[in-house]
């Protein structure tokens, strides 16, 4: 019997009955397939709407997570040190440009706060992430929200432009959430050359690692150079730990110093400092996991061009496709066959976001999408005929 099985009091009564703290925690971290469902989500359910990696952390990390139990008691501040040092080691930077977070939306509600006051522009895609929209209301600052390209990609010259003395903030997804898109390498260093550098650049890579395609580059090539650059990672997506909670960001000493006047203190926990440095060591789990998540990727997009259904080629660990109707009855469709995908955008509310499960995952929901939404004959299988294949 699992954690998921007990009552809160039957719980309770193993733990004072004097069960092993061995035993919490292996049952606490055994697997992510029996991890907790969404409140009134049956059990099995297919979660395909929150781009998480479904085979969860390293066997590495999980060892981490496990013998966390030995420092629990204690506040981890030398580990947190640690991690710094480490990111700050793989990023050959200084400890004191690197912040870390409780997810990357903590770090993303830092620059926020750092960086926007009442009356002041975020420049942002649209669509793109909400979170950095969400947390500038809390600061009174104003969306200046730029549509974008016709091959749904940031329109980084009309988001330059958009920068004036007012722009506190300019934030740039890559690979963007939710399109699956990439601005290269060119691109970014354009756009890094034409904002001002009174505004704040910050770059989200959140699905940096998935990324194959040789014209794309991180924003990290460009700090040296651009002191208003800030640059997030997060450990939630190809490392598996979205609900163990830590983000980072990199910026100049200047720029994570205001960001950290709005930290929250001890905001990390053990477990996932452990892992976090278990999975920087472990140079295997990157690739492994990209391959996997991107080759089950390939073979849904080979799938929906058998269908002739358009899809937009991603850079990440999900796609988007295009349904002809609005999304949100489609959703619930979904939901009804216990298969959850991504939530509708309105900007582009014919379009249903699916992320990347496991190969019985994957098949299950291309099943229920034949039966939900029928093969059209008006659909065309992509974007356009030189970028059938998703990246």
């Amino acid at each position: 019997m699992t954690p998921a099985n007990l009552s809160r009091r039957q719980f309770g009564r193993r733990l004072g009955g004097g069960l092993s703290a061995a035993f919490v925690a292996n049952e606490l971290f055994r697997g992510v397939a029996h991890a907790r469902q969404p409140k009134g989500v049956p059990e099995g359910v297919i979660q395909l709407n929150s781009n998480e990696n479904p085979y969860g952390p390293s066997k590495r990390a999980q060892r981490a997570i496990s013998g966390a139990r030995k420092i629990a008691a204690r506040y981890p501040d030398a580990l947190e040190t640690e991690v710094i040092e480490t990111i700050a080691r793989l990023h050959s930077v200084a400890p004191e440009q690197v912040i870390l977070g409780c997810g990357s939306g903590e770090v993303l509600r830092m620059a926020d706060m750092a960086f926007l006051a009442p009356g002041q522009y975020v420049v942002v895609a649209n669509p793109t992430f909400e979170a950095v929209l969400a947390y500038a209301r809390v600061t009174r600052a104003e969306p200046v929200q730029v549509p974008q390209t016709a091959d749904f990609r940031h329109d980084l010259p009309a988001m330059a432009a958009a920068c004036n003395l007012r722009t506190g903030l300019v934030y740039v997804c890559n690979p963007n959430n939710p399109t699956g898109t990439i601005v290269t390498r060119a691109e970014l260093q354009t756009f890094l050359d034409r904002v001002p550098l009174s505004v704040t650049v910050l770059v989200d890579e959140a699905y940096h690692h998935f990324v194959e395609d040789p014209q794309y580059a991180s924003a990290f090539a460009f700090l040296e150079k651009h002191p208003n650059l800030v640059v997030v990672r997060t450990f939630s997506k190809v490392y598996g730990m979205a609900g163990m909670r830590l983000g980072y960001a990199v910026a100049a000493r200047e720029k994570i110093a205001a960001m950290r006047q709005h930290l929250i203190w001890n905001n990390g926990n053990a477990a996932v400092l452990e892992a976090a440095l278990a999975s920087l060591a472990d140079a295997d789990h990157v690739p492994k996991h990209r391959r996997m998540n991107n080759d089950l990727r390939r073979w849904l997009c080979a799938e929906l061009e058998r269908d002739a259904r358009r899809y937009i080629p991603s850079h990440t660990n999900f796609v988007m496709i295009h349904l002809g109707r609005d999304v949100g009855p489609v959703i619930d469709a979904f939901r009804s066959r216990n298969i959850l995908v991504g939530r509708r955008f309105p900007s582009m509310d014919q379009w249903m976001r699916i992320s990347i499960g496991t190969e019985k995952e994957m098949k299950a929901f291309l099943a229920a999408l034949r039966q939900i939404v029928p093969v059209s004959g008006g659909q065309s299988a992509s974007l356009a005929p030189d970028s059938r294949r998703a990246a």
